[in-house]
């Protein structure tokens, strides 16, 4: 992807500023989780079984841990190493929950994390070919980023995804160090989302998601265990879970914050709920449609 800019009314593309060393990488990334990951910085070069997690992080959303990977070669295969460390992560949970609590100084038990959601990301300046190609699997918990520098200190930072048609990984992963990581790390997806849902519900859900998509091409989708989250600038703005008898949403906003003047959302901030934000409502038809939109394209531009 080029990056341009203006001088003397004529637009030129930036040169690019590549990094000389992986920990040059290490160090803007670990400076900066919260706004690119929206993670918290466990530890940097934590020590597991015989390797070294570059940086371990945790995700307050999931209640999961994120390992984080730098390269700057092409000649790594990503599903050999990821798997890899997933796996000793998943043998040494103790180690993990242990530093997790003297970096944060709270108490957790381990049944709290949800190690299902346990993923990891490898960033560089480029992968290749091959290694884009490796991770097309629709329930692989593995993630490439491309970072780039450029002359003028811009920073860039692309994921690729893999394809919506793709296989699964348990296909062809029997009896290997990828299907003993399986059993315990599930990545989630849409079917995952509506799999308790009704013909009736499940209509409702796409009304919303497809009106929700339209409000602008910023929009990310996460799918989790409880719910499916829309984010806008790696913030949930809404979150959405689908049942038998209705979907129920959640706007990510305090309450009070939004204008919602027929009153028809409840206020749940001093209530247990899977969702972030303080809205809460039950739908069970379209009646409400435009109203309920017009109180989430408020929560979408809150998080601009």
């Amino acid at each position: 992807m080029e990056i341009y800019t203006k001088k003397n009314q004529k637009i030129v593309p930036l040169k690019q500023k590549p990094f000389k060393l992986e920990k040059h990488i290490q160090d803007l990334v670990e400076s900066n989780l919260s706004t690119l990951f929206n993670l918290e910085l466990v530890k940097s070069e934590f020590p597991v079984n015989k390797f070294r997690i570059d940086t371990l992080c945790f995700d307050p959303e999931s209640n999961s841990f994120v390992i984080i990977e730098y390269k700057r070669d092409k000649n790594f295969s990503v599903i050999d190493q990821g798997f890899s460390y997933l796996s000793s992560v998943l043998e040494n949970k103790g180690d993990l929950i242990l530093e997790y609590q003297e970096r944060f100084g709270r108490t957790v038990k381990k049944g709290t994390i949800d190690w299902s959601q346990t993923r990891i990301i490898f960033i560089s300046p480029s992968f290749s070919d091959y290694q884009i190609e490796s991770i097309n699997f629709k329930d692989l918990p593995i993630e490439l980023y491309e970072i780039r520098r450029y002359e003028n200190n811009s920073i860039t930072l692309d994921r690729h995804q893999s394809r919506s048609s793709s296989t699964s990984i348990n296909e062809i992963s029997k009896g290997s160090i990828i299907q003993k990581v399986k059993t315990e790390i599930k990545v989630y997806s849409e079917d995952d989302t509506l799999r308790y849902g009704s013909d009736s519900t499940k209509e409702l859900y796409e009304s919303y998601k497809s009106r929700i998509l339209d409000l602008g091409n910023d929009i990310e989708v996460k799918f989790t265990k409880n719910y499916v989250g829309f984010k806008r600038n790696k913030s949930n703005f809404i979150d959405i879970t689908v049942s038998k008898i209705f979907i129920k949403i959640w706007l990510n906003q305090k309450w009070n914050s939004l204008d919602d003047s027929k009153k028809i959302f409840r206020d749940v901030s001093n209530v247990g709920h899977w969702g972030n934000g303080d809205y809460e409502i039950k739908v069970t038809d379209d009646k409400n449609l435009e109203y309920i939109l017009s109180l989430i394209r408020q929560s979408y531009e809150m998080n601009s």
